[in-house]
C-alpha cells in the first residue's frame, strides 16, 4: 500500500474517475482518495498526494504538499491555478483542452440559430396567441469569424461549413485548417472584425486576452455584426461592448462566461436590450465527467509510466 501513488480527486462527482481508473488497470498502483470540493485536505492528505484532480487550490496550500507533483485542472482554462502567488514552479500541470469538443460546438450553433431564426420570438407570442409572421434570417453565405481556432474553433468550422457559411479566423500557428477560408496571425484581428457577420471569441485568458475586445475593436466590427463569446470573460471590456450595442454599432451579444461568475444581479447585462446572458452553459453536458476521467487515466497511465503527459499547460503562454 506504502508503495502506491496516492491521489486526491478534489471533486464532487469522484465516481466517474475512480471508475476510469479501475477499468483501465490501474487500481493496484495507485491508492485514491476524495474529498468534495468545498472540503480542505487534511494534513495527512496534504502530506502524501502526489497527484491532484480538481478545479483549482486556494493560495497557500500547494507549498504545503511536498511530495505533489501533478495536478490535473477539471476546467480547459487554467488562469486560477496560474494567478496563485506560489504554484509550484515545478509542478506539472495539465487542463481538461479538448473535452468540450461535442457540446460547446452544439452550443455555439445554437446560439447563431438563435440569432438567425425567430423561434424565440415566435414562441412569446405564441403566449398570446398570436398568429405573427416573421422572417428568418439564413445562415447560408454569411461569415463567421473565429478569434482562437483551437480544436473547438475547428470543429465549430466544420459544422459552419455544412450550412454553407464562410469561416475565417484567428490563431498563432499559420498553418490552413480543414474548412476555414482564411487564417490570420493574432495582430490581424482587425480583418477578421471588418469580414465578420459573427464574430466568435474563444480566446484564453492571458495577458495579451485582457479586455482584448475594446471599444476600438468593437469599432472595426461589421455593422450589425454579432459579438459570441464562449471563451472567458475577461477578454471584453464590457462598458465598451454595452456602449456598441446600446447604440446599434453592432447586433448584439451573446454571452457565456463573465469576469465574475455567477454574473451579479446588479451587472448591466442582465438588462441591456441586445445582450443575452447565458449561464456558462457552453462545455456542459452530461457525460462530461465521464470525458474528463478519460483524459486524467490516460495522463495518470502515462505518469506512472514516466511518459509525457498530455494537455500539458505552457505557463509561458498561460494555456
Amino acid at each position: 500500500m506504502t508503495n502506491r501513488t496516492r491521489i486526491l480527486l478534489w471533486t464532487d462527482t469522484p465516481a466517474p474517475y475512480i471508475a476510469a481508473i479501475t477499468a483501465a488497470g490501474l487500481d493496484s498502483q495507485v491508492q485514491v482518495e476524495s474529498l468534495g470540493r468545498a472540503a480542505q485536505p487534511n494534513e495527512a492528505q496534504m502530506a502524501e498526494t502526489e497527484v491532484i484532480l480538481g478545479w483549482g487550490a486556494p493560495a497557500g496550500l500547494l507549498p504545503r504538499m511536498p511530495r505533489l507533483r501533478w495536478a490535473q485542472s477539471l476546467t480547459a482554462g487554467v488562469e486560477g491555478w496560474l494567478a496563485l502567488p506560489d504554484l509550484p514552479e515545478g509542478l506539472a500541470l495539465t487542463c481538461a483542452r479538448g473535452t468540450h469538443g461535442d457540446s460547446m460546438p452544439e452550443n455555439i450553433l445554437g446560439a447563431l440559430f438563435h440569432i438567425a431564426k425567430p423561434y424565440a420570438a415566435i414562441a412569446e407570442t405564441q403566449k398570446e396567441s398570436q398568429w405573427k409572421r416573421r422572417v428568418a434570417q439564413p445562415l447560408n453565405g454569411k461569415t463567421l469569424g473565429i478569434l482562437g481556432l483551437g480544436a473547438i474553433g475547428a470543429e465549430v468550422a466544420r459544422l459552419a461549413a455544412a450550412l454553407r457559411m464562410e469561416v475565417i479566423g484567428t490563431r498563432r500557428n499559420p498553418a490552413p485548417l480543414p474548412h476555414v477560408a482564411e487564417i490570420f496571425p493574432p495582430e490581424r484581428t482587425d480583418a477578421v472584425l471588418a469580414r465578420a457577420d459573427f464574430v466568435l471569441l474563444l480566446l484564453p485568458a492571458t495577458a495579451e486576452t485582457e479586455n482584448f475586445i475594446n471599444a476600438e475593436r468593437l469599432g472595426q466590427m461589421k455593422p450589425g455584426a454579432w459579438l459570441l463569446n464562449f471563451g472567458r470573460g475577461s477578454a471584453i471590456v464590457d462598458a465598451d461592448l454595452i456602449a456598441a450595442v446600446t447604440a446599434g454599432r453592432i447586433g448584439g451579444a451573446i454571452l457565456d462566461v463573465f469576469r465574475v461568475e455567477p454574473l451579479p444581479t446588479s451587472h448591466p447585462f442582465w438588462t441591456t436590450p441586445g445582450i443575452m446572458v447565458l449561464p456558462h452553459i457552453g462545455g456542459l453536458h452530461p457525460e462530461r465527467d465521464r470525458v474528463v476521467a478519460g483524459l486524467f487515466t490516460e495522463n495518470l497511465r502515462r505518469y506512472l509510466a514516466g511518459e509525457a503527459l498530455r494537455e500539458l499547460v505552457d505557463r509561458r503562454i498561460g494555456y
